[in-house]
């Protein structure tokens, strides 16, 4: 068992890039993350007693994701910011397609975007992406099938290849 604090210290960059590879900005993220370990901080004994308290959190802030649209005014848009890679020596070319990858990505319903994001960036299976979502694995490939169509149909991107095996 940690305390909160030391759980924060220790996962709060991967929350933060799940966040960010959630909305694709950076601020929004924060605000996301920040919003979520303010509700889990309030039954952090619970949420510790129940065992391991990422996946608890994790689905926090896929919550504040996906209803943020609820509760934010319609003016509000995606930041066209990038994250920076380690090494810091993007190409123009590879900038401008990731540019190109995060302006499509951002026309996906939020739950066909928390689907590629949970799938592919955060490597889970299809039944804890369902999970996270509280729908079945089914629908989890629905939305996968779904939003990678609406990516190759788009003339901007580059030729992404995406494995689309069946996932357990």
């Amino acid at each position: 068992m940690e305390n909160f604090d030391d759980y924060v210290r220790a996962r709060g960059d991967a929350l933060m890039r799940f966040a960010y590879l959630l909305c694709g900005d950076r601020h929004r993220a924060e605000d996301f993350v920040q919003e979520a370990l303010i509700r889990c901080h309030r039954r952090w004994r619970a949420i510790e007693r129940d065992g391991d308290p990422e996946p608890y959190v994790r689905k926090a802030v896929l919550r504040q994701f996906l209803s943020w649209r609820r509760r934010k005014v319609a003016s509000e848009h995606v930041a066209d910011e990038m994250a920076k890679t380690a090494s810091g020596t993007d190409t123009a070319q590879a900038i401008a397609e990731r540019d190109a990858m995060w302006r499509v990505l951002a026309t996906l319903p939020r739950r066909q975007r928390a689907v590629l994001v949970l799938r592919y960036y955060e490597d889970l299976p299809d039944a804890q992406v369902a999970e996270l979502l509280g729908c079945s694995a089914a629908t989890v490939r629905v939305h996968v099938s779904r939003a990678l169509a609406k990516l190759r149909e788009h003339p901007g991107l580059p030729n992404f290849t995406i494995k689309t095996e069946e996932r357990v």
